[in-house]
């Protein structure tokens, strides 16, 4: 595809870098980062023709409210305003995303997103923001990922270990929900002028091979990622199991009026994009993953997923980064066909967020990154993607991650995302939490509310090849 389609096909899109940085925190001793913004705002100019004019930062709720509700660190909100004054300075339009992953102390004490006051905390968090930046910033991004602080830590125990509360844990899904769109409307009672929206991690992947049931499994791994979180925020209901149930709803958290409020107009929807996964049945496994090629440390993570009617499997001679993961450039355009098919008109514009470029691979002995490499495949991508966007999928911003950015996820956990780690290879350190692995994450937790019994059963077993009519 000529860079020519490239660039016709995406002209309208927004174009922007992300950081991780967090702005109310003190500033970083490291001149770098101003480098490497430059270095991948002129990828994004090389290849597209633009300049990214956007940039996006995270507030830094801990730093802002470290005491509690009502009080605020004047330093850190002087802090939040020197950055903002500065990038209009210099011509860039602030994008502000009011959660990175982590709550304030006093509130992550509380039980975080278990705790359903939370969301009205972070809606008057957000009022706050509203009131004292909203003639400044020109896009809200509620939270950089809905699924974090939910399902990686209430739920599986991902971060920090030892807390991963299984199905006891699913209120958190619904909880950062509501106070999503407590936000939206909060952020707009104040007059905010910027656009708002939230980010889910789009997954998506290809079933392992062309059995039926390998791509029922692809449909559960898609339902239990994306359906968690969209079917509520763009459909008004929770997502429901093939055997009928909503596994969220019968936690019993949902009261009268939640799932309206949960749907609140949406400017946008950032998708942060990781890598595409090869999805197979649990019965497939034996077939498609051979325990010689991987490790049996990362093998063991298909015991949690099997339990939700699924497996991950490494790709039969694909490329992969040095974590592992497969390249496939199409992988994207191909997740975000998949949604467009799914939710149709329901989906607001869609802002990607890409930091799928965090590779070390692309990085000499001397920290100097290979730029050539680098914007191949970043060329490979956009073209894809830009294919999609002229058959009429709306595509309204593009952010691009820098190498720097995080990598402490990465380090820990996206050569486990891809299963493919070799035999001769060590595994990921900091090692897995082990209420994740060995307890399962969806095994052994009673709901105190509807009074169940413990353990979760998500999906019926597979029938007989004989009873299946369609693929």
């Amino acid at each position: 595809m000529s860079d020519g389609f490239l660039h016709e096909s995406l002209r309208c899109v927004d174009w922007g870098v992300a950081t991780a940085d967090t702005i109310a925190a003190p500033p970083p001793p490291t001149p770098e980062r101003g480098g490497h913004f430059r270095q991948w705002t002129d990828d994004l100019r090389q290849l597209t023709g633009v300049v990214a004019d956007t940039h996006r930062m995270v507030a830094g709720w801990p730093q802002l409210q470290p005491d509690g509700a009502g009080s605020w660190d004047r330093d850190a909100l002087d802090r939040c305003d020197r950055a903002l004054d500065a990038l209009l300075a210099h011509g860039t339009r602030p994008a502000l995303t009011l959660l990175d992953r982590s709550l304030p102390p006093w509130l992550d004490a509380a039980g975080g997103w278990l705790a359903r006051d939370t969301a009205e905390h972070f809606a008057a968090y957000a009022a706050e923001l509203g009131r004292r930046f909203g003639d400044r910033v020109e896009r809200w991004i509620t939270s950089t990922d809905l699924a974090g602080p939910t399902l990686a830590d209430h739920v599986a125990g991902m971060y920090p270990p030892n807390r991963g509360a299984g199905r006891a844990g699913l209120p958190t899904v619904h909880h950062i929900l509501l106070a999503n769109g407590l936000a939206a409307q909060a952020l707009r009672a104040t007059g905010a002028r910027g656009r708002i929206g939230t980010t889910v991690t789009l997954v998506g992947g290809y079933p392992a091979t062309d059995d039926p049931y390998d791509r029922l499994a692809l449909e559960r791994l898609e339902s239990w990622t994306n359906r968690l979180f969209l079917d509520p925020l763009l459909l008004g209901e929770h997502m429901v199991t093939e055997d009928g149930d909503s596994p969220v709803e019968d936690t019993g958290c949902v009261r009268p009026g939640d799932l309206e409020t949960i749907t609140t107009e949406q400017d946008l929807l950032g998708l942060s994009w990781h890598t595409p996964f090869r999805v197979t049945a649990p019965e497939n496994l034996p077939r498609v993953l051979p325990t010689r090629t991987c490790q049996s440390a990362l093998n063991a993570v298909n015991r949690l997923l099997v339990g939700l009617g699924f497996a991950i499997v490494p790709f039969d001679d694909v490329e992969t980064t040095a974590y592992g993961w497969p390249i496939i450039p199409e992988g994207l355009a191909d997740a975000v066909a998949g949604l467009y098919e799914l939710y149709g008109d329901a989906l607001p514009p869609l802002s990607v967020i890409d930091n799928g470029m965090a590779d070390l691979d692309l990085v000499d002995a001397t920290g100097h990154s290979d730029d050539d490499r680098r914007r191949a495949l970043l060329r490979a991508r956009l073209s894809w993607l830009a294919g999609l966007t002229a058959a009429g999928v709306e595509v309204c911003g593009y952010e691009y991650w820098s190498v720097l950015d995080n990598l402490e996820a990465k380090f820990r956990y996206t050569r486990l995302y891809a299963m493919a780690v070799p035999d001769h290879e060590a595994p990921p350190r900091p090692s897995m939490p082990s209420d994740w692995l060995q307890h399962g994450a969806f095994a052994g937790a009673a709901v105190p509310e509807a009074g169940r019994a413990t353990g979760l059963s998500l999906v019926p077993a597979a029938p007989r090849a004989q009873d299946s009519g369609t693929s």
